[in-house]
């Protein structure tokens, strides 16, 4: 599975540090999900993503070669 915040992001024309800004999550976090160097996200984190970027968890992730 892939984080793609950097897809929405983009096409709002918004940055990581507008996303930081409005869910309290920190920088260093929302960059470490972008670049996919994480191996878990907490759902409270899903939640505040999908909320500042009124999306649903998936337009923020993508999966890849199911087995």
């Amino acid at each position: 599975m892939k984080i793609i915040i950097d897809n929405v992001l983009k096409q709002q024309n918004k940055s990581r540090y507008w996303l930081a800004n409005h869910t309290g999550i920190t920088y260093p976090n929302i960059t470490n999900l972008c670049n996919n160097k994480t191996s878990s996200i907490k759902f409270e984190m899903i939640d505040k993503i999908c909320n500042a970027l009124g999306c649903t968890p998936n337009d923020i992730f993508e999966v890849s070669d199911i087995d």
